[in-house]
């Protein structure tokens, strides 16, 4: 198969190399977002400078979304499809993108992310009552305040007062970040890490953990790092991208699905967090059983 100029570079330095081109992509994409700005979202570029300087941008919802969308394409999908190329010579080869499965292994994905929510829900429970000790308050404080805001942002992008905005934020909060985080994760970073370790259960471990600490919410952690095994073992166990790509779209989709329903007063909003009271323990036993009865089916069928 032919090789990219860094194919068969050391996993730190292709670990590194990722990094570099992310910065740096970010930084060029997001200048020339911000000067492209102006003639898409009718705001002059002094305006959203000042804006973005004092922290107003928060209460211009569009510029939020334009930030989002550009941040998703510029850290994360443009920099994940150089990189292929710098280490295979082919992009297409080297996230596998013409591995084909069929269609009945997407029907088990769609089943596990389904049957997985309750018990991710639990211990999105759990992982929001981790108190710290006294001596580590400090950080306690702080990381509550990181997760304040995040939550505070991402209940901004979730107004969605016509069905337009239902889909924008499909495409914004689903589909790039399932196809950027997905390539750059479980496409580039954990064949780093399988290679660098030797080992592909580590090498799941180690990506998915990194996955999770880049969000930088420590308060939906583990469920985010449990997700990030899932769709490891999916790559792996299938040999196609797409599968990972499906169910981290599913998740995120499903999400803003069922927002948008209770916004709308269509379900209530106990079921978008259904699982995360002690009451809903027995179905969630259930249908975690059931979720892991649809991964060993998966694992069996593997490539």
């Amino acid at each position: 198969m032919r090789r990219g100029l860094f194919g068969e570079a050391p996993p730190f330095t292709q670990l590194i190399l990722v990094l570099f081109t992310m910065v740096a992509c970010a930084m060029f994409f997001m200048f020339i977002g911000i000067l492209l700005a102006p003639p898409i979202l009718g705001i002059p570029l002094p305006q959203i400078m000042n804006m973005m300087g004092n922290g107003e941008a928060i209460h211009h919802l569009n510029l939020l979304r334009y930030m989002q969308t550009l941040q998703n394409i510029s850290l994360f999908i443009i920099p994940a499809l150089f990189v292929g190329y710098l280490f295979s010579g082919n992009v297409i080869t080297y996230f596998g993108f013409r591995n084909v499965v069929s269609g009945k292994w997407f029907v088990a994905v769609f089943l596990a992310i389904v049957t997985v929510v309750p018990f991710i829900n639990l211990l999105t429970s759990l992982n929001e009552m981790v108190i710290f000790p006294e001596s580590l308050s400090w950080l306690e404080h702080k990381l509550r305040t990181m997760e304040d805001n995040a939550a505070e942002l991402t209940k901004l992008f979730m107004t969605m007062d016509h069905v337009g905005w239902l889909f924008f934020n499909i495409l914004m909060i689903a589909v790039l970040p399932a196809v950027g985080e997905e390539l750059i994760f479980r496409g580039i970073a954990q064949k780093i890490f399988v290679r660098w370790t030797g080992n592909v259960h580590a090498g799941i471990i180690i990506t998915a953990f990194l996955f999770s600490f880049i969000h930088l919410q420590f308060y939906g952690f583990f469920p985010r790092w449990l997700l990030g095994i899932i769709f490891g073992y999916m790559l792996v166990w299938s040999g196609s991208i797409w599968l990972p790509i499906f169910a981290h779209f599913l998740n995120n989709a499903m999400a803003v699905v069922v927002t948008y329903l209770t916004q709308k007063g269509y379900i209530s909003e106990e079921l978008g967090e259904y699982g995360s009271a002690w009451s809903a323990i027995p179905v969630t036993i259930v249908m975690t059983a059931a979720c892991i009865w649809i991964l060993w089916k998966m694992y069996k069928a593997r490539r």
